[in-house]
């Protein structure tokens, strides 16, 4: 029997990374759950994230009354990936939620193929995903067969961005299930304003050093912007797969002394460290670094990819660049560098935007109502 409209669920939420945006969005879900009444737990690898997902692990873990659970997850397929489903199905089966709510594509497949309670409901949100695998390769291919064979075994599909909904459809197909778009959320204290540091460089990036995310981009911007005259500085905020590359690049270009490497920082200290900050993605869903700059009201120029604009809206796409361009960037970032006082105008009109579009309380508000409108079309 389903879960009466007032009656609290039992939810497990599961994912792979512990850390990134992807991590953020479930932490801040899973807290807006606990805080309604709701039981909550959550299964996320074991092999990654070091000191700072335990921190965060550890932080949430007293609110969530079914529990956080930790297992050896590869990103790619495994040959440990049987036993790693075997876990999956004993403790589905030891908790018994009511919703299976699997993030990214690997905890994706887990949560829909293990056996499941008889009036539970399996939800999907792909968060990019296999989605960033183009169908001309053979990995693409696969992940792509695979997201076809466990359509019909989703009753939710949730996606973050109307970018990430189209994505799915025009490469998987259109969902059997019931769909939902319901935007990543911040909550009311990430709305205050930051002071900038006393060492602020010109420029900033904060997040993770991964192909993707495109910080070897904003360092070839840079070394344009220097080459034509223009002396530049940049601190980079983050770590990850790509940090030795990077460094690497940075050195090669002569930037030793023009780019600065700060490790790990949290969100707003980075955002601190720079007079602009640059997102130069070459793909994204729903990025919470842009959400959380916004909300602070920091002048931004960003890569006009994925669902990035969606965040911008139509009134804000002079801060947007073409993306893989590294001479677009360079020309975004020296005209908000050269008139500085309209790009602190603009963020603080984007700023209005977020508050009303992008906030925890209607993230959260809109993913239980997807849960509670799968229940009653079943």
């Amino acid at each position: 029997m389903s879960p009466r409209p007032d009656q609290p669920l039992r939810i497990v939420h599961a994912v792979r990374a512990p850390v990134g945006g992807i991590i953020r969005h479930i932490l801040d879900l899973a807290n807006g759950q606990a805080d309604r009444g709701h039981d909550v737990a959550l299964i996320t690898d074991s092999l990654t994230g070091g000191a700072r997902a335990e921190a965060a692990l550890a932080e949430i873990a007293p609110r969530l009354t079914l529990g956080v659970y930790r297992m050896p997850i590869h990103r790619e397929p495994s040959p440990t990936d049987p036993w790693i489903w075997a876990r999956f199905a004993r403790l589905v089966g030891r908790l018994k939620p009511d919703v299976l709510h699997g993030h990214g594509a690997k905890a994706g497949v887990f949560m829909r193929i293990v056996p499941k309670p008889a009036h539970a409901i399996r939800v999907y949100t792909p968060h990019g995903g296999s989605l960033h695998y183009p169908t001309s390769t053979a990995k693409g291919q696969l992940y792509s067969r695979m997201e076809r064979l466990l359509m019909n075994r989703t009753e939710l599909f949730l996606f973050e961005s109307e970018f990430a909904r189209n994505t799915y459809e025009r490469m998987i197909g259109k969902p059997d299930g019931l769909v939902h778009c319901v935007f990543n959320g911040v909550t009311a204290g990430e709305f205050d304003p930051i002071k900038l540091a006393a060492d602020a460089t010109d420029v900033a990036y904060v997040g993770e050093f991964r192909r993707i995310k495109g910080a070897d981009l904003l360092v070839d911007a840079v070394a344009r912007l220097r080459a034509d005259g223009r002396p530049l500085t940049l601190t980079l905020g983050g770590d990850g797969e790509e940090s030795e590359a990077l460094k690497a690049q940075v050195k090669q270009l002569g930037l030793n002394d023009t780019v600065r490497f700060v490790g790990h920082v949290k969100a707003r200290d980075g955002f601190a460290k720079g007079r602009l900050l640059v997102v130069p993605s070459r793909g994204d869903s729903m990025p919470y670094v842009v959400i959380e700059a916004a909300a602070a009201g920091i002048p931004m120029v960003a890569a006009n990819v994925g669902g990035i604009p969606e965040i911008f809206g139509p009134d804000h796409t002079a801060a947007l660049f073409a993306p893989n361009r590294p001479a677009a960037m360079a020309d975004a970032i020296k005209a908000a560098l050269d008139d500085l006082p309209a790009a602190q105008q603009r963020a603080r009109a984007l700023r209005e935007r977020i508050f009303l579009h992008f906030s925890q309380k209607a993230m959260v508000e809109g993913v239980i109502a997807g849960y509670r409108e799968a229940f009653a079309d079943r």
